[in-house]
């Protein structure tokens, strides 16, 4: 096939459904583009897809970590691009689907050709990141590049890694040059108006507290934090929010605060709208992409790619 089809777009836009129903009719194989579907015993706070709707149509790139290891975008673009060549060697359509904005611009415009991390002084970000806040550090990328700091969406790994990159060359991340990327890719983005997504973020989070959020979460605490420092996974919206209720927070004068259901409720969609935003923000801009507002649309424009 000439170009991969790709399913991007916003949280809770029903791209997973949309993904399945394509299925259906032709001979799919998912590829997931979710930053958070990689790690074990993360299902119901990420939405996977159910184990049932995996055996019936096969998803690549989920639960591939345990919660507290670290996975990057470049050790994410290696593995889809194994996947696709993979599923079309069997002569299936590859589907790309996911939220993360990051891993679908790596994979579709190439990556970056920044050197590798180093672990000595990320840990000294992380240290200055305690002590300063996020915002001080992102002010420091944005004063020397705000594309970067855009980039970033306010992901504290991102800017830490932003920020080592800027120290250790002198230059930020967007000055080196992509490696090409070994396809080409049919980019559908849906981003759904407001009136139509915030009720299905309520919608999700409803349902995610009532299969078992907060039971799960309970689970995953011994492994949310490895060496003092926070695990990747624990930036998934709803872990944080559930973490906050089960344990309780600190307030401005350090007193224990309980936070009830009802508030942590309120507390993850508010998070979900936000990440929205900034998911929507991103796509809009997404080099090559057909941007559109509803499931019959994405749905036409992929199955005339196939």
């Amino acid at each position: 096939m000439n170009a991969i089809p790709v399913l991007c777009g916003v949280t809770a836009s029903g791209k997973t459904a949309l993904s399945l129903e394509l299925a259906k009719h032709h001979p799919l194989e998912v590829v997931s583009a979710d930053a958070m579907m990689v790690y074990q015993q993360m299902d119901i706070g990420t939405a996977k897809p159910s184990l049932l709707e995996r055996q019936q149509v096969p998803h690549h790139l989920i639960d591939l970590l345990a919660p507290n290891q670290d996975f990057s975008v470049a050790a994410w673009v290696k593995a889809a691009e194994t996947a696709i060549a993979e599923i079309l060697a069997r002569g299936n359509i590859p589907l790309v689907v996911g939220g993360t904005g990051f891993y679908i611009r790596a994979l579709s415009q190439g990556l970056p050709s920044t050197p590798i991390s180093n672990l000595a002084a990320m840990q000294r970000l992380e240290v200055e990141l305690k002590a300063q806040g996020l915002d001080a550090m992102l002010a420091e990328l944005e004063a020397v590049s705000p594309t970067d700091a855009q980039k970033t969406q306010r992901n504290p790994r991102r800017v830490l890694r932003a920020l080592e990159i800027l120290r250790g060359t002198g230059q930020p991340p967007s000055s080196f040059t992509p490696i090409p990327p070994k396809y080409s890719f049919f980019k559908v983005a849906l981003i759904p108006d407001s009136t139509i997504l915030e009720p299905r973020i309520a919608q999700r989070t409803k349902w995610m507290l009532e299969s078992g959020l907060l039971e799960e979460t309970r689970q995953l605490l011994e492994v949310f934090s490895r060496d003092g420092r926070r695990a990747t996974s624990f930036q998934a919206i709803g872990y944080k929010q559930a973490l906050d209720h089960l344990l309780g927070t600190t307030d401005a004068v350090g007193n224990h605060v309980s936070i009830s259901l009802e508030e942590t409720e309120r507390r993850i969609n508010l998070a979900t709208r936000q990440y929205a935003k900034r998911q929507s923000t991103w796509f809009k801009a997404e080099p090559n992409a057909h941007v559109v507002t509803n499931l019959e649309q994405a749905g036409e424009l992929l199955a005339s790619s196939f």
